[in-house]
């Protein structure tokens, strides 16, 4: 049985399903419902119906995406990829993102199990993907929405209950997310955070961002700072395995913002743009289109989002560089 889940390639394991698996959704996600957003939005704010009909469109195609997305990290047969499109439809409308997630994992792993594996491959095939993910949509995927909303809800809850802790515990948590080879911004639209708590996660995210960016500008010059600061900074994740001590400027950044964000500014953010920090610039759009496209509100963004990262994570990082825990090419990242 090992030796045939192998040949299928049916690797069950925390780093296939959960960390490979979630980052392809997050994909998935910005392919559909993120960038759909972003396009209404623009429609919306430049009076262009056409964009904002496209931008709908592209958000009610999450579940399609979702589908696809994770069948394809999965490394999915052709005839289950096309199927698992339909998985990921059935699940979102079933359970949410988290439910077209599900439903996309398991139809893929078990379509795999039967790929040419029968003289009407054609008929089995897609038959069996479809017929698993819808089966599962129906019975977890309502399931799976109710109890990542609920937590999603209890955060949120909590946040408004004690702001200045939770700030600090959110914007942390989501901005190591980021960084770790787990999708934050996954994490943050199966939750449904909203409000502040989705303030405070989008400037954890931040800090990460544009705190390496900056910290590690003397290794990766500008580069880096694109990479980085409008990528991702998962990028250092192979450094800070080699040094932990690079991770605490953008951590500790994020602890002293998180706070500010929630019990100063009470700064907001969607679902959408709680788990991208600075990422294409989506969690500073989202907070526009949350929060209003104010002067003020533009104010918060560069604080709380780029200057306010930036500086204390550099004379963080400066004085960590000084006591010589951190030397010269311990944030030197590959980008070929």
């Amino acid at each position: 049985m090992r030796d045939f889940l192998r040949k299928k390639g049916v690797e069950p394991s925390f780093q296939r399903y959960i960390i490979d698996a979630l980052s392809y959704m997050a994909l998935g996600l910005f392919s559909s419902l993120i960038i759909g957003l972003i396009i209404q939005t623009a429609g919306i704010q430049l009076h262009i119906s056409w964009l904002e009909s496209v931008g709908t469109t592209a958000m009610g195609l999450m579940g399609p995406a979702i589908g696809v997305a994770v069948a394809y990290g999965l490394k999915a047969p052709r005839l289950v990829l096309f199927a698992a499109v339909i998985s990921g439809a059935a699940g979102a409308e079933l359970g949410g993102p988290a439910g077209a997630f599900a439903a996309a994992l398991i139809s893929t792993e078990f379509g795999k199990l039967v790929s040419e594996e029968t003289k009407i491959d054609i008929i089995v095939t897609p038959f069996v993907t479809i017929l698993t993910g819808v089966g599962a949509a129906t019975f977890i995927g309502p399931g799976i929405q109710t109890g990542m909303g609920q937590f999603g809800q209890l955060v949120m809850w909590a946040t408004e209950q004690q702001p200045f802790l939770m700030g600090i515990l959110v914007a942390v948590l989501m901005g190591l997310a980021l960084t770790a080879p787990i999708s934050s911004a996954a994490i943050a639209i199966m939750l449904g955070l909203e409000g502040i708590a989705a303030g405070a996660a989008a400037v954890g995210c931040a800090a990460q961002m544009v705190g390496f960016a900056v910290s590690s500008y003397r290794e990766n010059k500008w580069s880096g700072i694109v990479a980085l600061g409008i990528g991702t900074s998962m990028l250092q994740i192979a450094n800070v395995v080699k040094n932990p001590w690079i991770l605490l400027p953008p951590t500790m950044t994020a602890a002293i913002l998180g706070p500010l964000s929630t019990v100063v500014f009470q700064m907001e953010n969607s679902k959408e743009g709680a788990g991208m920090g600075t990422s294409g610039f989506v969690g500073q759009i989202m907070a526009f289109n949350t929060m209003g496209f104010t002067a003020e509100v533009a104010l918060m963004v560069v604080l709380l989002h780029i200057a306010g990262p930036a500086v204390i994570s550099i004379l963080l990082s400066e004085y960590l560089r000084n006591r010589g825990v951190i030397q010269f090419g311990d944030m030197k990242i590959n980008q070929s």
